[in-house]
């Protein structure tokens, strides 16, 4: 799953595969009756009690079912006659088994599917088959697109121990089929929710699923939760890179936003393309900070995703390097006047702003900590770029503290800072 900048996909992610288990040896029941003969030879146990009703009408579809060829039309036909003769739980699990395994062989959904409910209603289950029992149901049902019948099917599952297949994400998907996301996201937010407050993995193709709903159906505030989550349990190329990428494309951001998103891009090496590294190198712009702006170029031509031979980007370099080359002149009369007691927040933004794209973040960090105490000043942006001054340092600690004290429209990406800050003072970061 690869999210690129201004690149919404069209459509949902492929649904989970859907394994009926509609195959003669899935799932059976008692599907011949027993005599009484036959019975008499079994171990002490429980015997089905069958109405003389059902028994008579069983018997005929019972020799039906046993030529070979089987003639599966007339076999049907006389299920009704078989459904009308039930008198007990017995005579309905004994119905429902012999229903289900014939519609089965079939891939008569429809009607496997009335077999299995047969016999989920007789009671009659054995304790350990109920959750197999009920998840096949809410398969044949998912099938069927009644997903709302589904749905208990599948929890029921779950509710009796059932792990195969993961039947409670089956749940999400129904609402999922039903183009109702937001209700599909809430649960599979509570299942995830529990899996971390459980200390458990959460499965990647949970979030990998949550995160494409989410971005598709444009629930942004949904799509940067599982961004996160998908980037603190499975840290990599991909769910970095996903990330970024949404948040580029669905925060509705300015450019100094996008400047400090995509400085994260940049330092954890998830810059896929041309367009990328073309949008950093307008947000940085080459006026304000020339030096950062040949530090994103070059990197572009290294990797092999800016063209050489592109005029915008060749004139850029080259204004942006003669530029940085008067920045390094002047920085010390910047740094000096900055630290003046009468200093304008512009002056002391621009020193720190302009040490910051030169690499130079620990002269960087204390104009940003005085701009922080200046009227006028956008706290949100000056406490983010302090982090990242922090960060560079490998003061990572005091970056992440930084970084979670940042509000507003700029928390999402202070947010993604912390939890690569995090990871980076865990040395499992890239």
């Amino acid at each position: 799953m690869i999210f690129t900048r201004l690149a919404r996909k069209n459509g949902a992610a492929s649904t989970l595969a859907l394994a009926l288990a509609l195959t003669a040896g899935g799932i059976t029941g008692a599907t011949v009756l027993d005599t009484p003969a036959h019975a008499a030879k079994k171990e002490k146990q429980a015997k089905p009690s069958y109405s003389k009703a059902f028994v008579a009408a069983y018997k005929p579809l019972e020799e039906l079912a046993k030529a070979e060829p089987v003639d599966y039309a007339a076999l049907k036909a006389g299920f009704p006659t078989l459904l009308a003769a039930l008198e007990n739980d017995d005579d309905r699990y004994a119905a429902g088994s012999f229903i289900y395994s014939n519609a089965a062989k079939q891939q008569d959904q429809a009607m496997a599917l009335q077999g299995m409910e047969l016999m989920l209603k007789s009671g009659k289950v054995p304790a350990e088959n109920v959750g197999q029992f009920n998840f096949v149901a809410g398969q044949l049902a998912y099938a069927a697109n009644d997903y709302a019948k589904a749905r208990p099917y599948f929890q029921a599952a779950a509710d009796a121990g059932y792990t195969d297949n993961d039947p409670l994400i089956f749940v999400a998907e129904s609402y999922f089929a039903e183009d109702q996301a937001q209700q599909g996201l809430t649960y599979l937010s509570d299942l995830i929710n529990a899996k971390i407050a459980a200390g458990e993995t959460v499965d990647e193709a949970w979030l990998k699923r949550g995160l494409a709903q989410a971005y598709n159906n444009n629930l942004n505030a949904e799509a940067n939760k599982y961004s996160s989550w998908y980037v603190k349990q499975y840290p990599g190329e991909d769910s970095w890179g996903d990330a970024v990428a949404i948040l580029l494309n669905t925060g509705g951001y300015q450019n100094p936003e996008i400047l400090d998103l995509l400085r994260l891009g940049k330092r954890v090496g998830v810059l896929r393309d041309g367009k990328l590294y073309l949008e950093y190198v307008d947000a940085a712009d080459y006026r304000r900070l020339p030096a950062e702006v040949v530090s994103v170029i070059d990197e572009g031509y290294a990797k092999g995703k800016l063209d050489k031979t592109d005029p915008y980007v060749t004139d850029t370099r080259r204004q942006a390097a003669e530029r940085a080359a008067t920045d390094r002149a002047d920085i010390d009369k910047l740094m000096a006047d900055a630290n003046k007691s009468g200093a304008t927040l512009a002056t002391v933004l621009a020193a720190g702003d302009t040490l910051l794209a030169m690499d130079r973040a620990a002269d960087a960090e204390p104009f940003y900590a005085k701009a922080l105490n200046m009227p006028s000043a956008n706290t949100p942006m000056v406490l983010t770029r302090l982090g990242i001054a922090q960060f560079d340092q490998g003061k990572y600690a005091e970056a992440e503290a930084t970084f979670n004290k940042v509000e507003g429209a700029r928390k999402a990406i202070a947010n993604l800072w912390a939890i690569y800050a995090t990871q980076k003072a865990a040395g499992g970061a890239m």
